[in-house]
């Protein structure tokens, strides 16, 4: 398919900003998807062309993050594997069952998750949470992994806020740590659905890759924004992502 030069712009400055978003809270995909399909891509060649441009973005966040020493080398080694797994299970999944039957479940979840954060009681200043044992850690860090990389490849939206809430809420993590070791998950589930897109055949790479240039930039700066603004920056970020993913997933239930 082609894509005029005018589209292609305004496709990379969509995905300049996904970056950002995605990067700090997640929800990218709510720029850049609608951005795809607005361009005149179908709906199946706009979710592989988007796939192939985000996972340059997760990538870019989590080296950031890393380089920031956010990261949790030894959960990671868990989470990676896991997620790959989870999302490679999720994609056949889809062969089986309709990803619409999650969309009413998602909502009620999505509106969980933003009562819990506007609630949230910050720890004092200087306070921190006991670190949960690693064993333990790598465990329930190894079931969001999986739990939630299936999720990734099966259905998608509000992954990387539900690793968020996760991260935070099941081992104690704060907002931007948990952000950090979110884009682990989140990396492996899109280079598992990317992989299985583009073997299908359905990335179209000369619009995906002007774009993943743009998405990488927007989530390197995302992320550094996230490790200089704490958790109180990714805490506001992450409530304006899922007000926007109950909207539009609101809008998807009923008109159906």
């Amino acid at each position: 398919m082609d894509v005029s030069a005018q589209h292609l712009v305004l496709l990379c400055i969509a995905a300049l900003i996904a970056g950002v978003v995605d990067a700090i809270a997640g929800g990218g995909g709510l720029i850049t998807l609608p951005a795809l399909l607005a361009a005149g891509l179908p709906p199946h060649i706009a979710l592989g062309t988007n796939k192939g441009q985000s996972v340059f973005g997760s990538f870019a966040a989590l080296v950031r993050f890393s380089r920031a020493g956010l990261v949790d080398r030894k959960l990671a080694k868990v989470t990676f594997p896991l997620s790959l797994g989870g999302a490679f299970a999720g994609a056949a999944l889809v062969m089986l069952v309709k990803p619409e039957v999650l969309k009413p479940l998602v909502l009620v979840l999505l509106i969980a998750v933003a009562v819990f954060l506007a609630f949230r009681r910050a720890p004092p200043p200087g306070e921190r949470p006991e670190p949960t044992p690693v064993p333990r850690a790598q465990a329930i860090g190894g079931l969001i992994a999986l739990a939630i990389g299936t999720y990734d490849g099966f259905f998608g939206p509000g992954t990387g806020t539900f690793l968020i809430v996760a991260f935070s809420t099941l081992l104690g993590h704060g907002l931007a740590r948990a952000s950090a070791d979110a884009k682990v998950v989140n990396f492996a589930s899109n280079l598992a659905s990317v992989s299985l897109f583009a073997l299908k055949g359905v990335v179209i790479w000369k619009v995906a890759l002007p774009m993943a240039a743009a998405q990488f930039t927007g989530a390197w700066l995302g992320a550094h924004l996230a490790v200089k603004g704490g958790d109180k920056l990714v805490r506001k970020v992450v409530l304006v992502v899922v007000a926007a993913l109950v909207l539009k997933l609101g809008r998807d239930v009923v008109i159906g």
